[in-house]
């Protein structure tokens, strides 16, 4: 039992007595614990470092390197290791002087080998939750990093990206809602490789399978039904992201519901992604209420493209940098008329379709000019809904598009001021004053 529940982890036991070592190496090898003896520190402090997993158990007058200079060093080697030092009866004062810097306990001599095997096991838990920590503490690094790559300079998507970096840790069923083509997906994803639990990988549905052709009766639809559920047991303690959850068939959402509450706590964590929103912000409420909150513990809402203006220029020029890398060419430097023209499109298919744009504009660039006028007409020509906006004070529409224009030129002129002065026919004063209220940084673009 004692091997299960800290497989992969260590007792270090260092003590110039042979007898002495081997005797407790083969006492804690019998309960069940794998060990690493050591007769002197020195050859201790080769194998033990940042991040050992285990505990070390070490006399404290030894011969060269005793046992509280060895503690000293682990402390600064790494400060989390439990340290359990043997002590004769003369030397308690000096056990007492070293729990007070660090050490976790002391044994005194003699001492029984049920004692030792008591303090081992209380250090043995107490570093493997330290070490899970710091684990889940690199893990949520990570999502960090992860979030770092995902593109927007809005207020409103800062606050989404934030709420997701709070959200990371926690063990908690997740419901990602917005517009189709908006980055669901990819903030699921982003989402799911933060959970410092599981140690597989998410398990990934589409409800969209159980409307496909293939599902002709009952009697496939059930196989199918059947076949997915085991491997929903399969990640029992992970995640699973259900895209496209409003698609979920009545019989699958019982199960899924019974499946919840049978639960204890969220030991598999769902993400779910609702694509019902429609452009007015409604949705098209599919699911139970009893599943759609128990799904819903938390929710993350991602507003439109339309709705984050600020975004679109800076989404542009990342997919027009990715796309210009990949097909092998020069990046194109977007005009003023470009910028325009991309702040005033209502990009109804969100960032999904900004990037379709940015692809076909580099592709149809290959052989010689294609204007983005002509992309945009094109897509214009294919909209068929009509768009209601809430709309916005005049003043702020203004101010992003001026942004948009000087972010826009300095990274064309990588921050020559003179050049953006001369393309924007703008004084050094105004232009300085309008970086500064846009908290544009000269140094940004160099």
């Amino acid at each position: 039992e004692v091997f299960i529940m800290f497989l992969g982890f260590k007792v270090a036991i260092i003590d110039d007595e042979k007898d002495i070592r081997e005797s407790i190496s083969q006492w804690l090898t019998l309960t069940g614990y794998e060990t690493d003896v050591f007769s002197d520190a020195d050859s201790a402090l080769k194998i033990i470092g940042n991040g050992y997993p285990g505990v070390v158990i070490t006399d404290i007058r030894m011969p060269g390197l005793g046992g509280m200079e060895l503690l000293k060093r682990l402390s600064h080697i790494d400060p989390q290791i439990p340290v359990i030092l043997i002590t004769g009866h003369g030397d308690v004062p000096m056990a007492v002087e070293a729990m007070r810097i660090g050490a976790y306990d002391f044994l005194e001599k003699p001492f029984e080998p049920e004692k030792i095997s008591e303090l081992t096991l209380s250090a043995m838990k107490l570093r493997q939750s330290s070490l899970e920590l710091e684990k889940q503490k690199k893990d949520f690094s990570g999502l960090n990093n992860d979030l770092t790559k995902l593109v927007g300079v809005s207020s409103l998507w800062k606050g989404v990206t934030e709420k997701l970096s709070n959200l990371g840790s926690a063990n908690r069923h997740l419901l990602i809602k917005g517009e189709t083509g908006v980055g669901k997906t990819m903030l699921a994803h982003t989402f799911s490789r933060a959970n410092p639990r599981s140690k597989k990988d998410p398990l990934i549905l589409s409800c969209n399978m159980f409307l496909s052709p293939e599902v002709v009766d009952n009697s496939s639809f059930l196989s199918l039904v059947s076949e997915k559920l085991l491997l929903i047991e399969s990640v029992r303690g992970g995640d699973l992201v259900l895209e496209d959850v409003e698609r979920l068939p009545k019989q699958f959402q019982d199960w899924l519901l019974k499946f919840l509450n049978n639960q204890v706590g969220s030991e598999t964590r769902i993400i779910s992604i609702d694509n019902s929103i429609s452009k007015d912000g409604a949705s098209n409420n599919t699911l139970r209420k009893d599943l759609y909150f128990r799904l819903a513990d938390l929710v993350i809402d991602i507003p439109p493209l339309r709705e984050r203006p600020e975004d679109i220029l800076a989404l542009f020029n990342h997919y027009l940098s990715q796309f210009s890398l990949e097909y092998e060419l020069q990046e194109i430097q977007l005009t003023t008329d470009d910028v325009f023209k991309i702040s005033q499109f209502p990009w109804p298919g969100n960032t999904r379709q900004l990037k379709s744009v940015v692809e076909r504009f580099v592709l149809g660039n290959r052989r010689g000019y294609l204007s983005l006028s002509s992309i945009l007409i094109d897509d214009n020509s294919k909209m068929t809904l009509s768009y209601n906006y809430e709309g916005r004070p005049l003043k702020e529409y203004v101010d992003s598009f001026e942004k948009m224009l000087i972010t826009n030129a300095m990274q064309r002129y990588q921050g020559s001021i003179s050049f953006v002065m001369k393309e924007l026919q703008l004084p050094r004063r105004t232009l300085n004053e309008k970086m500064a209220k846009y908290n544009l940084q000269r140094s940004d673009y160099i």
